[in-house]
C-alpha cells in the first residue's frame, strides 16, 4: 500500500508541474498596481491562509467545522454559499476585511438560477424563446437582485448539454443544441457581468459542470459518463468555451467522471484544454464535495490525496469540503503538491476578487433591497418571459386562443393553484406569496363575464382519485375545461432523475375522465422536462407547454390562453415517444442502415416510429407560416469564405406573430461520420399578417469545423444539404459545395 502511494505520488509531482506551466501562463495580468498588491498579499501569507482562499464554506455548515468568525479572522475560509442575509453577509465580510492578518474580502456564491426574487421562467423553458437579447435581460435583473441581497457570486449558467430527459438537471440548462447551447452561454455571461464586474449591479458567472455532466448513464444523476473525445469535443465542449470566450469568471467542475477520470480531477480539461487551448484567466470552483468524492469514485485513496489531486488538476477552489484546507498546507511542506501550485490558483481568486471591486468596495448596501427587489421592470420582464418560453404542442381546429365570450371555464389539475411549483427548482430566495397563479391569472383576464370553476382534481403524487368527482362535477358545469397538469417542482432538477417521463400520480387518469365528457378541453402542461404524452397529443384538442414559468406564469399563460399574445415558442430538446427511445436527440449519425420501412434489416424499431413525437425546434402559432423561394446564393465556396443563403417567409394567417426561423446543414462526407443535421443559424422575425421577409443568412466556413480523423478541428472539402424550415424535421432543402 505505502509503495502504491508513493509511486502515485510521484506521477504527481510530474502532473503538477505541468499544470502550474499552463495555469500561469493563462493568467492575464491586470493593472500593474492590482499585480503589485497580489504579488505582496501571495508573499506575506500562510501556506494555511492560502489554503483557507481556497476553501469555500456553505451557511448551513454541513463540512462540520469550527467557529466560523475565529476561521475567518485566521484567514481559514475565503468564499460562502448560500448565505442571503445581507446584514450577516456584511458582518462576516468586517471580520474578514477589518479582523483578519491580511484583510482579503470574503466572496460570496449562490445557486442564482433563473431570477433571484423576481423569478422567471427555468431555463429550459426560457430557451424555448430563442430570444438571445431576452436571456441577457433577464440574467442582468437576476444580477442586480442578487447583489442587493449582498451575492457577488452565481454558479449559473448551466451549460450542459443533455440529450436525455431522465436526467432531472436537463431543467437548469439549454437543451440538447451545440450551437443554441453556446450563444445562449454567451447572452448569460453578457447579462449577469455586464461591461464592469466591479459595478454594484452585476455579479461574476460561473460555466457549470465541466464537462459532459449532461452525459451521465442512463440519465442518472452523478453518474458516470463515457463519452468519446470527439463528441466530447464536437458536441458537450462548445458551450463552456464560447462561455470562456465571453468572459466568463469561474467555472465550476462536475460530479461524474468522464472516461475513468473525474472531471474534479481530470487535467486534461482543467488545465490543457481550458487553460492551455482556451487562454482561461478567472478561476475553477468543485462542485460541492466533488474533489472529496474521488475517494468513493475509486480515483483517490484518501481526502489528502483527493486535495492533491484536485489541486493539481486545476480546482482552484473547493466547495464545502476541507480536503484542502486540512490538508494542502502539509502536502506542500513535505513536496508532494508544488508551492506553486497554491499560489497559482490563489492568484486567479484574487483576480476575480480585484475584479469584482471587493477590495475597494466589500460591503453591500443593505438599503437597496426595497427598491430593487420584484421591481415593476422586473415583473414586467417576468411576465414578457413567460409570453415568449410557452410552445403551442397543438391547436386542433383553432381551439385557442379562447373565445373572449365565455360565460364559464372549468380550471382543474394539481398545478393550477401550486405556487412552489410554478416557481419551479432551484429558486432559493424565492417566496410563495410572489407568484401569480394560474387560477389568478385566468379569473383576472377573463374578467365578472365569465365564471371560473376551480377543482384541483388530484395530486401529482400518488394514486387516489378523491378529488375527481369534484372535477368532473366542475367540468359538467363549464362550456370549457383547462387542465392544469404535469411536473410538480419536485420532479425535475438536482436529485431528480427519472424512468418514466408520463404524467406522474393519477393525472393521466383524471385527463381521460376529464375528455369522456365531450366538452373542449385545453390542457397547460408544467414541466421541466419532455414528457411521453402520446396519448394526449393524440386525444387533447389543445396544448399549451408551460414548463415551470415562474413568478409572472399565471399572468404569462392568461395573456397567451387569451390571445393577447401569440405564442412562438420552439422546443430546444427533442420529446420521445417513449422511454425506451432514449437517447432521442435530432442531430444523430445516420448509420449504415438508415431506416426504410419496407426493409426490415435497417436501423429502426419493431414496436415504434424512430421519429419523436416532436421534434427539436417544433413549436406552433396561433397564425401560419409558408416558407417559399429559397436561395442557395453561393453554390461554390472557397475555405475560408462564407455561405449564403435566404428565404421567404409569409405570414398566411390572420394574426401577427413571430417565427424562429431556423436553418440546418448537414456535411455529406467527411474523414469521419458527421450528423444528420446540425443547426448552424436562426432567426426570430415578427410579421404582420399577409406580409413577407426575406430572411438571410450568412455562414463562415469556419463554423462547419469539427474534430476530424487525426482529432484536428477543421473544415473539410465538399458537398453539403442546406434548409430553411420551421423545426429541424422540417425546412427547404438545397445544396453548396465548399472546396480549397
Amino acid at each position: 500500500m505505502k509503495r502504491a502511494i508513493l509511486l502515485s505520488l510521484c506521477a504527481l509531482l510530474i502532473v503538477l508541474s505541468l499544470g502550474c506551466q499552463h495555469g500561469s501562463r493563462s493568467i492575464k495580468r491586470l493593472d500593474p498596481a492590482i499585480e503589485a498588491q497580489i504579488d505582496s498579499l501571495l508573499a506575506r501569507m500562510t501556506l494555511e491562509e492560502k489554503a483557507g482562499q481556497m476553501s469555500q464554506k456553505s451557511r448551513l455548515g454541513e463540512d462540520g467545522s469550527g467557529d466560523i468568525e475565529t476561521e475567518i479572522r485566521e484567514g481559514r475560509i475565503g468564499s460562502f454559499l448560500n448565505l442571503q442575509d445581507v446584514k450577516a453577509r456584511n458582518k462576516l465580510q468586517r471580520i474578514a476585511v477589518e479582523e483578519s492578518r491580511l484583510g482579503i474580502p470574503l466572496i460570496f456564491g449562490l445557486d442564482v438560477i433563473h431570477g433571484q426574487r423576481t423569478v422567471f421562467p427555468v431555463p429550459l423553458g426560457e430557451a424555448a424563446s430563442w430570444d438571445l437579447d431576452l436571456m441577457e435581460k433577464t440574467a442582468a435583473v437576476s444580477a442586480r437582485e442578487a447583489r442587493a441581497m449582498g451575492i457577488d457570486w452565481t454558479f449559473s449558467p448551466m451549460v450542459d448539454i443533455a440529450r436525455d430527459p431522465r436526467w432531472g438537471r436537463i431543467v437548469e440548462g439549454a437543451g440538447e443544441d451545440p450551437y443554441l447551447g453556446s450563444l445562449i452561454a454567451r447572452a448569460k455571461v453578457r447579462g449577469y457581468q455586464g461591461r464592469d464586474l466591479a459595478a454594484p449591479d452585476t455579479i461574476a458567472a460561473c460555466l457549470k459542470h465541466y464537462a459532459v455532466y449532461g452525459a451521465s448513464q442512463a440519465g442518472r444523476d452523478y453518474h458516470t459518463t463515457e463519452v468519446p473525445m470527439r463528441i466530447v469535443r464536437d458536441v458537450y465542449l462548445p458551450p463552456f468555451q464560447a462561455g470562456v470566450e465571453e468572459g466568463a469568471a469561474t467555472l465550476m467542475s462536475g460530479f461524474n467522471d468522464l472516461n475513468g477520470i473525474p472531471t474534479s480531477g481530470h487535467s486534461f480539461l482543467l488545465t490543457d484544454v481550458l487553460r492551455g487551448q482556451w487562454g482561461f484567466d478567472g478561476f475553477v470552483v468543485s462542485d460541492w464535495r466533488s474533489v472529496k468524492q474521488m475517494i468513493p469514485h475509486g480515483f483517490a485513496e484518501d481526502q489528502a490525496h483527493a486535495a492533491a489531486l484536485g489541486a493539481s488538476a486545476g480546482v482552484d477552489m473547493e466547495m464545502v469540503s476541507r480536503t484542502y484546507l486540512d490538508h494542502l498546507p502539509d502536502l506542500v511542506r513535505r513536496r508532494v503538491v508544488l508551492r506553486q501550485v497554491l499560489d497559482t490558483a490563489v492568484r486567479r481568486i484574487l483576480h476575480v476578487k480585484y475584479r469584482l471591486g471587493l477590495f475597494d468596495n466589500p460591503y453591500v448596501n443593505e438599503n437597496l433591497q426595497e427598491a430593487v427587489l420584484l421591481a415593476p421592470a422586473h415583473r414586467d420582464l417576468a411576465r414578457q418571459a413567460v409570453r415568449e418560453s410557452l410552445v403551442l404542442l397543438k391547436n386542433q381546429n383553432n381551439l385557442l386562443p379562447l373565445s373572449r365570450d365565455l360565460k364559464s371555464v372549468a380550471l382543474i389539475g394539481p398545478l393550477a393553484q401550486a405556487r412552489r411549483d410554478l416557481i419551479g427548482t432551484w429558486a432559493p430566495a424565492a417566496e410563495d406569496g410572489d407568484v401569480v397563479t394560474l387560477l389568478d391569472g385566468l379569473k383576472k383576464a377573463l374578467g365578472e363575464t365569465c365564471r371560473v370553476h376551480y377543482a384541483k382534481g388530484c395530486q401529482t403524487e400518488g394514486d387516489s382519485t378523491d378529488g375527481f368527482a369534484e372535477a368532473l362535477e366542475a367540468a359538467g358545469r363549464s362550456e370549457l375545461i383547462i387542465l392544469a397538469v404535469g411536473e410538480s417542482e419536485s420532479h425535475n432538477g438536482e436529485a431528480h432523475s427519472r424512468t418514466e417521463l408520463g404524467l406522474p400520480g393519477p393525472q393521466l387518469q383524471l385527463v381521460r375522465e376529464i375528455h369522456k365528457i365531450g366538452k373542449p378541453v385545453v390542457m397547460v402542461l408544467f414541466a421541466g422536462r419532455p414528457l411521453t404524452i402520446n396519448w394526449e397529443m393524440e386525444h387533447i384538442p389543445a396544448i399549451l407547454l408551460a414548463w415551470h414559468p415562474g413568478i409572472e406564469g399565471g399572468n404569462g399563460i392568461a395573456d397567451v390562453l387569451l390571445g393577447d399574445y401569440n405564442p412562438a415558442g420552439k422546443i430546444t430538446v427533442t420529446f420521445p415517444r417513449s422511454v425506451g427511445q432514449i437517447p432521442i436527440y435530432y442531430n444523430e449519425k445516420n448509420t449504415g442502415r438508415p431506416i426504410r420501412e419496407e426493409d426490415r434489416f435497417t436501423s429502426k424499431y419493431i414496436d415504434s416510429p424512430n421519429t419523436p413525437l416532436l421534434p427539436f425546434g417544433y413549436g406552433l402559432s396561433y397564425t401560419t407560416f409558408e416558407y417559399g423561394n429559397l436561395k442557395v446564393e453561393t453554390p461554390n465556396v472557397e475555405i475560408p469564405g462564407t455561405v449564403k443563403v435566404s428565404a421567404d417567409i409569409t405570414n398566411t394567417g390572420g394574426r401577427a406573430g413571430h417565427e424562429v426561423v431556423q436553418l440546418y446543414v448537414r456535411d455529406l462526407v467527411g474523414s469521419v461520420t458527421r450528423p444528420v443535421k446540425e443547426l448552424k443559424g436562426f432567426e426570430r422575425i415578427y410579421l404582420e399578417p399577409g406580409q413577407t421577409k426575406t430572411v438571410r443568412f450568412e455562414i463562415p466556413t469556419d463554423a462547419l469545423r469539427f474534430w476530424d480523423i487525426n482529432m484536428e478541428f477543421n473544415v473539410e472539402p465538399g458537398d453539403f444539404h442546406i434548409w430553411i424550415g420551421p423545426h429541424s424535421a422540417e425546412g427547404l432543402q438545397g445544396h453548396f459545395r465548399l472546396t480549397n
